[in-house]
């Protein structure tokens, strides 16, 4: 037995590969509810009507589903031109910190700046952190060959230990009463709600137009064929022509920005301050989403909304029948295991002699 490339990949190969991801991803998962002693169908119906079966469900899903989008076309673009970005939480978390020194402690410098541009400042500061942030591993890949895996990964622990160290310092509020947390963004530059009496916030809008942009940006600039073909094959791309040293370094810049923005807009919709559990994963949830889309932008924000769902409704389904919420890690990170194997199906097929 051994795989063999396909001359050619049939519509019929491709729906087969979809209905056994889907199989393998739903076989998972009833293993484990039955593992845990619940029903399984009324686990499942529990899980859709927590995420979808109301107004409520519905805007708690999409309110989740607003920095996975960022995360997930940050990591998207960088993946695009074969630049490893596992940075994408460091990368939210200095956007966040930064938004915080622009809108939260500008008091204290006394500027008299209008609050729109308050407002575009502390985006342009979140952008800038999340780009310097990934920039440094780009120039080490391009320049000395470093692996950018290893330096974005552990980038990200140096974030965090920075964000507890300002948190517990020069940025924490005064107020909060010995606890860690970041003074908060001013409530002028807050974001408001699309619908009343709900979390859910016009980040939303924000992330989607993103999203529109860096498919405009792939489909029809110079830009994103010089990013396509720097993916395909940097080698053969410099050979024709392509800058791909300066494609990489507009690459980390736009994927990092986005991560930062993404910090930013979680910041100004939601929490209206920094806590070192502001985001329970938010970057590393994008290398998945940004997987099963297969780096396509407006893929992301489709996949963004399921991945949401699914951790929404596992806190409902978790309450109802006691099946732990970790379902709904072990149901994300199944799916992107199973979209791997179909694509890899319609690539290769298995030869018996």
């Amino acid at each position: 037995m051994r795989l063999e490339k396909r001359n050619a990949t049939t519509p019929r190969v491709v729906v087969a590969a979809a209905v056994l991801a889907v199989a393998f991803v739903l076989l998972v998962s009833t293993l484990l509810v039955l593992w845990a002693g619940a029903p399984v169908a009324q686990t499942y119906v529990l899980l859709v009507q927590g995420a979808f079966g109301s107004v409520f469900a519905w805007t708690e899903t999409l309110t989740r589903a607003v920095p996975l989008i960022f995360t997930g076309l940050s990591v998207a673009v960088a993946f695009k031109a074969r630049l490893f970005n596992i940075g994408a939480e460091g990368q939210l978390y200095a956007g966040a910190l930064a938004a915080v020194a622009v809108g939260g402690m500008h008091g204290a410098t006394g500027l008299p700046l209008p609050h729109p541009v308050l407002f575009v400042l502390m985006l342009l500061a979140a952008a800038l952190a999340g780009a310097a942030l990934l920039l440094g591993p780009a120039l080490l890949k391009t320049r000395l060959g470093v692996d950018e895996v290893v330096t974005t990964l552990l980038l990200n622990f140096i974030v965090l230990l920075a964000v507890s160290l300002l948190l517990d310092g020069p940025m924490k509020d005064p107020m909060a009463m010995g606890w860690p947390q970041s003074v908060g963004l001013q409530s002028e530059l807050e974001l408001s709600r699309l619908i009343p009496q709900t979390r859910l916030h016009t980040g939303l809008l924000w992330g989607i137009g993103a999203a529109m942009v860096i498919w405009v940006i792939f489909k029809y600039s110079v830009l994103g064929f010089d990013i396509r073909a720097t993916g395909a094959n940097a080698r053969a791309a410099s050979f024709s022509g392509v800058p791909v040293t300066r494609t990489i370094v507009c690459v980390a810049m736009l994927s990092g920005a986005l991560a930062g923005v993404g910090g930013a807009i979680e910041v100004a919709g939601r929490t209206g301050y920094v806590t070192l559990d502001m985001s329970p994963g938010y970057g590393y949830a994008g290398i998945v989403i940004a997987m099963l889309a297969g780096l396509h932008p407006l893929g992301v924000v489709a996949v963004s909304v399921m991945v949401a769902g699914v951790l929404v409704g596992a806190d409902s389904m978790s309450r109802a029948v006691g099946v732990p919420t970790y379902l709904s890690d072990v149901m994300v990170a199944t799916s992107l295991i199973a979209v791997l194997m179909a694509h890899s199906m319609t690539q290769y097929r298995l030869r018996w002699k």
